[in-house]
């Protein structure tokens, strides 16, 4: 089973915590769902398994945490291609983002709430393949 290849394999566990399957098949599965869990028992798992057997990009709307960031570097370290657009990033850096974003580079993308009202994020959004939307 490729869920479970891929949470040993990826993410180091080698069984799911209560109520974590039920939400990734729900999600496979296309089904909208809500997941809440107290934290530190692997809400974050429930989006970032299924963004990498999804074929398009997973969008994770939260606000900056050092949660997020050290997610996000685990993420890296494993080789998942993820990014978080915050409004700590240079135009260069926004820019060169949206570039990575449009070419299918990321398979999960961070995104601060207020980027939703952007224009230019929207835009972008519209012609891009968004498999999963998550609101952490």
């Amino acid at each position: 089973m490729k869920e479970m290849t891929l949470l040993n394999q990826v993410f180091g566990y080698d069984a799911f915590r209560s109520g974590q399957k039920e939400l990734i098949d729900a999600l496979l599965n296309g089904q909208d769902v809500m997941g809440t869990m107290p934290i530190g028992t692997g809400k974050s798992l429930c989006y970032q398994l299924p963004a990498l057997m999804l074929p398009g990009l997973t969008l994770v709307v939260t606000p900056p945490s050092p949660q997020i960031r050290e997610e996000i570097t685990a993420l890296r370290r494993v080789g998942v291609a993820v990014a978080f657009l915050e409004n700590s990033l240079s135009p260069e850096q926004y820019a060169e983002t949206l570039r990575r974003m449009k070419a299918g580079i990321f398979k999960i993308l961070y995104v601060e709430p207020e980027r939703l009202s952007d224009e230019e994020f929207l835009a972008l959004s519209q012609s891009v393949e968004i498999s999963l939307v998550a609101v952490e």
